[in-house]
């Protein structure tokens, strides 16, 4: 492993909402919100490295920013993009609820 890797660069936050507490609970799977440049190599070691985890898949999407409006005028928000990483059998991730 390189020394210049840095996993807080490519996982910016996790994504709670009710699709991914389904995902949770149902298929011990969760959704970050990661650096669009990331690769799926990225994301895994990532999430490996920070949550002390073992991953078996990683899925991605790139979503583009939607349209805001911004009093009279309007603009659109970033392109993002998203991640769904399932863990292996046993293992979990402890996140915080950030509706409380």
């Amino acid at each position: 492993m390189t020394a210049d890797f840095d996993a807080t660069t490519h996982i910016l936050r996790p994504i709670m909402t009710e699709r991914s507490t389904i995902l949770k609970e149902q298929f011990n799977q969760y959704v970050f919100e990661v650096s669009p440049v990331s690769t799926k190599t990225d994301i895994k070691r990532a999430i490996e490295e920070l949550f002390k985890v073992k991953v078996s898949a990683v899925r991605t999407m790139n979503l583009p920013g939607k349209f805001r409006r911004f009093g009279r005028g309007g603009g659109f928000k970033s392109d993002w993009k998203k991640a769904i990483v399932k863990l292996k059998a046993g293992d979990k991730i402890e996140l915080v609820d950030q509706a409380a």
